[in-house]
């Protein structure tokens, strides 16, 4: 625990933590003060994502890149986890269905594409392992066709109308993804580990957590993170009627770029020291993660905790976009190695996709 406090002591960006609790006690006090929740949402997550950044980096140095990014990954999506089943509770599945397209969408083009960027400024070409990237490729193009059946058939004609049908569909589907991503974490982690082995980036002289401080260090914070990016949703959704938002574009970008904020931090942090294994690791894993665990797991527990069932029918243009971000994630990391300029235009891809969401919502979202 000095470790972790003398850290916090010498890190100014550390010591914007007290905006933590500052928050939490202004949940509390004053509930519908949204903007000011929203501001200080904001700032309690930039310290706690930079902690995480600095614990997970120490387990990465323990447990090599392939395992430190799954680590990052799941411990990221817990948040956005969380934050869906706080929206399916309340019966918004809009606002669910387009966090996690937004999700997949956000870490397969943004966060990826931001990654190249930031590490190609620094290096003038980097180069990372194919077979990761090949994996988590694989199994996020076969969730997104998976994700598209339902919406492919939920307008037949000889359907009922009741939805039964998509519901059972949704099930099996939500089953089927869930196999396959344990399948595909015993190939990576068990069976064909050493395809999977990182880089060797010469000596890394700097002094890591140890490693129990460093778990620890990662279960409080992404608490932590999971309870304030709660408070940052219910405070933006009402935000959101001001400027004119709809709900599927809180989700898809709003929610899901302020979910991932702790995995930005590490991932970015990793590009920057020319360690783009765990970089895509963390981009690809997370996306992958999320079309195959989260998405599946969310729609099991809406026959638990959600007033009815929710199924995986999207809107076209969300499958759209997960379907156009899977295939260029798949193309750009086919090759292995990678310069500034990819990033930047995957960031474009982005970028036109939320522009497009801004302006043209979804039927029925304003």
């Amino acid at each position: 625990m000095q470790i972790l406090f003398k850290d916090i002591r010498n890190t100014p960006l550390l010591w914007m933590l007290v905006f933590v609790p500052i928050v939490l006690v202004a949940e509390a006090v004053v509930p519908h003060s949204h903007t000011l929740l929203f501001v200080l949402a904001v700032l309690a997550i930039v310290p706690l994502a930079a902690l995480l950044s600095h614990a997970t980096e120490a387990v990465a140095a323990k447990t090599g890149d392939a395992v430190g990014g799954l680590l990052n990954a799941t411990l990221g999506n817990l948040t956005e986890l969380i934050i869906a089943i706080t929206a399916l509770r309340a019966g918004q599945y809009m606002l669910v269905k387009a966090s996690i397209a937004g999700a997949i969408v956000t870490n397969a083009v943004f966060m990826l594409g931001a990654c190249l960027l930031l590490g190609g400024l620094r290096y003038h070409v980097q180069e990372y392992n194919r077979a990761g990237a090949r994996l988590s490729s694989g199994l996020l193009l076969m969730a997104t066709v998976a994700l598209l059946a339902p919406s492919a058939v939920a307008d037949l004609d000889h359907l009922p109308q009741d939805g039964a049908v998509i519901h059972k569909l949704s099930v099996g589907i939500s089953v089927l993804l869930i196999i396959a991503y344990a399948l595909g974490l015993v190939f990576s982690l068990r069976t064909h580990k050493e395809l999977f082995a990182s880089a060797d980036h010469g000596g890394d002289e700097e002094a890591h957590w140890p490693i129990g401080t460093a778990v620890g260090t990662l279960l409080v914070v992404t608490v932590l993170v999971a309870l304030v990016s709660e408070i940052f949703v219910e405070s933006v959704q009402k935000a959101a009627e001001t400027f004119g938002m709809s709900p599927a574009f809180v989700g898809f970008i709003v929610v899901s770029l302020v979910g991932a904020a702790a995995e930005f931090a590490v991932a970015f942090a990793a590009a920057r020291k020319n360690r783009l294994d765990m970089s895509v690791s963390i981009a690809l894993g997370s996306a992958s993660q999320i079309a195959l665990f989260v998405a599946p797991a969310l729609v099991l527990l809406s026959y638990v905790v959600g007033p009815k069932p929710m199924d995986l029918q999207f809107w076209p243009g969300a499958v759209t976009m997960v379907m156009i971000a899977t295939v260029t994630s798949a193309f750009i990391t086919a090759s292995g190695r990678s310069a500034w300029f990819v990033g930047a235009l995957m960031i474009f891809i982005y970028a036109v996709f939320a522009l497009t969401l801004y302006v043209v919502p979804p039927a029925g979202q304003g």
